[in-house]
């Protein structure tokens, strides 16, 4: 790859063999280049092909500080194995905007919390909000500033999305928003609090979770022709949920326009007669 243009001593433009402009981001990739010279590619830890296809422009580059890539990609260190999730090069891009900004938030004093969004955010993802905190807490050392508590719920978004292949930041908070929603709608059916530290609430969360990424990604998995009878079942032997779940399906045509197949409310059945008769921990 030879060098184009530096945006900093961590982030350079480069061009391959096949004329294809890459955004390459390492410590010391650009440093000391001219134009046409080898770039060392030991160096690279991203890359970017320099174009509009996942929104990442060089001018977004030009804005970020240096500091912000380093910073970034300690993080990620950290992250990635205690969650055991990959980054992928343009969800790294949009984790380093956003320090970047946050970084200037804390500078300008500038705070957008929101307790119960962070109390929500906590009981359902609480692996990444953990995760999230000691995130905060380590851009807190390198940068020498105190990020406000808001900051781990916006991280925890991130680490969520990191998570989830093919959806959006954007997407990743709207499924939190609607899979709180339904939360709630469970609670007040069955008259109860969930156990949020329970193994059942869990993998309800985790199914939750998978069901609407598929929407957001406009995925449709086939398992076949659901039999009736099956359905029938659930209406039999659990009605209290399946009358819950049939609540949940008009909750999410309303906020979202997506509508639950047959097999969705057999396992939705399933899965909230599971998680409000065995709250114990296993």
């Amino acid at each position: 790859m030879k060098f184009l243009k530096n945006f900093n001593n961590n982030a350079a433009l480069v061009v391959d063999d096949q004329a294809v402009e890459w955004i390459v981001v390492g410590n010391g990739v650009g440093f000391g280049k001219h134009k046409g010279d080898l770039i060392d590619e030991n160096k690279v830890q991203r890359r970017f092909v320099a174009t509009l296809k996942q929104n990442v422009d060089i001018d977004s580059f030009q804005d970020l500080k240096p500091q912000s890539f380093t910073i970034t990609t300690k993080v990620v260190h950290l992250v990635e194995p205690l969650l055991k999730i990959s980054f992928s090069d343009y969800q790294y891009f949009v984790l380093a905007d956003h320090i970047d900004f946050a970084l200037k938030r804390a500078n300008d004093g500038i705070d957008v919390d929101n307790g119960t969004v962070r109390w929500e955010v906590k009981k359902l993802f609480n692996k990444e909000y953990q995760a999230a905190n000691q995130a905060v807490a380590l851009i807190n050392q390198l940068a020498n500033v105190t990020l406000p508590k808001s900051e781990v719920v916006f991280m925890t978004y991130h680490f969520v999305n990191a998570a989830s292949d093919g959806s959006k930041l954007q997407e990743t908070i709207k499924i939190t928003k609607l899979i709180s929603g339904i939360i709630d709608i469970v609670q007040y059916q069955f008259h109860m609090t969930l156990d949020t530290e329970s193994f059942n609430y869990s993998r309800f969360i985790a199914h939750l979770r998978a069901l609407l990424v598929q929407r957001a990604c406009q995925v449709t998995v086939t398992n076949g022709e659901l039999d009736a009878s099956l359905l029938q079942l659930m209406m039999t032997k659990y009605p209290r949920a399946y009358e819950t779940v049939e609540r949940i399906d008009t909750f999410l045509q309303s906020q979202a326009g997506w509508q639950l197949q047959p097999d969705d409310k057999v396992y939705l059945t399933l899965h909230i007669w599971r998680v409000t008769h065995r709250q114990k921990s296993e």
